[in-house]
């Protein structure tokens, strides 16, 4: 055999190995960012009202994922706390002054924590910018909230916060929703809280150390038990409960929940499954819809975008290559203002000049009397 085509041939089959060992590089490579994909953290956002032990609950996880060498982060977003059972990674506390807020707005408690979240919502793109760059090193994302359970009902920074998260967990105070009002109370809160933020939720029965969690379970599953409990009591109150019942079982049945304990810790084990079945359900279904509502804001800010160009472009060729004055609250005000000014000051002039006038008729008249 010629030695030339011995050499070609094996520069042929070295090439074939090197293409066969890139290709197995390529799938290795696959195959560690899809298995990276899967241990991107779950964040989990903890809601509820005041005294139900959200923060304590917050505690417990905290120490559940160290106990169960799980790798977490954690977030407190209220500004009004005077010292945590646990360490935060990122504090409101270092960016808002909560007190200051409540003076220089003049402001009582709720508002000014209110207002606090509100400003601190402003900067949130940094905040999941900093846990972002992480991702890959976490494997929970824990979040604190204030007792201020309208926040998360109605308010702008509330939307803003849950759309960067996937799990809401409503902490319920176990012994207090043992009256049948205060568990319609808190149900009502929780259906808003669900179709509000369009995430998925867990109710979290804390305080079951003091009173069992079976009761509400049995009250969220059948209809009929909870009527006969609430039956016992005559007022309007029962009343409007009940009928409130009537409207929300179809809603709340299907919730998932859970009873723990922030003190024993009992039921963690459970309230992980829950989460781990949440985030699931959040990747196959409530990402889709999130995606899409992204998307149409998106859109709908490029449309703006659009219009404000095209305005600024029309004012531009009507000035004719001439200084263009934005339209502005604050320079319509000032132009308000300023012609008032030169109205003030004609019509000032204007009486000056006849003043001076009816001064010369005076002077005329004592002259001709003079005179005479």
């Amino acid at each position: 055999m010629d030695p030339m085509e011995s050499s070609s041939e094996q520069d042929t089959v070295e090439e074939n190995q090197k293409l066969v060992d890139s290709l197995d590089k390529l799938r290795v490579s696959a195959g560690s960012s899809s298995s990276n994909f899967k241990k991107k953290p779950v964040i989990i956002i903890v809601v509820g009202m005041a005294g139900s032990g959200k923060t304590s609950f917050l505690h417990r996880l905290v120490c559940h994922t160290f106990d169960s060498k799980s790798r977490g982060y954690v977030v407190n977003l209220d500004p009004a706390v005077m010292c945590l059972p646990f360490g935060a990674n990122i504090d409101i506390r270092d960016t808002v002054k909560y007190k200051e807020v409540m003076k220089q707005y003049n402001l009582g408690p709720n508002g000014g924590i209110l207002t606090s979240l509100n400003l601190f919502a402003t900067k949130f793109d940094e905040v999941v910018s900093v846990i972002e760059k992480r991702a890959d090193q976490l494997d929970y994302v824990l979040v604190d909230t204030p007792g201020q359970i309208e926040i998360f009902t109605w308010s702008a920074s509330g939307a803003i916060i849950t759309e960067a998260f996937a799990v809401v967990t409503y902490v319920v105070d176990t012994p207090r929703s043992t009256s049948p009002m205060t568990f319609m109370s808190n149900m009502l809160y929780a259906c808003s809280i669900l179709y509000k933020t369009r995430l998925p939720l867990i109710l979290a029965f804390n305080k079951t150390d003091v009173a069992d969690h079976k009761f509400a379970l049995e009250w969220m599953e059948d209809f009929e038990v909870f009527q006969a409990a609430i039956q016992t009591d005559n007022s309007y109150t029962s009343t409007l409960a009940n009928s409130l019942s009537l409207s929300l079982y179809e809603f709340y049945r299907n919730i998932r929940s859970v009873g723990v304990s922030a003190i024993s810790g009992a039921g963690m084990d459970d309230f992980f499954k829950a989460i781990e079945a949440s985030s699931q359900e959040y990747m196959d279904t409530y990402k889709a819809d999130l995606d899409k509502r992204m998307s149409e804001k998106e859109h709908l800010e490029e449309e703006r975008k659009k219009h404000e160009m095209e305005k600024l472009r029309k004012d531009m060729e009507s000035s004719q290559g001439g200084t263009v004055v934005l339209n502005t609250g604050l320079k319509d005000k000032d132009a308000a203002e300023k012609m008032m000014l030169e109205e003030s000051d004609e019509d000032f002039q204007v009486e000056d000049d006849s003043d001076d006038a009816i001064d010369e008729d005076d002077e005329d008249e004592e002259m001709h009397r003079y005179y005479l």
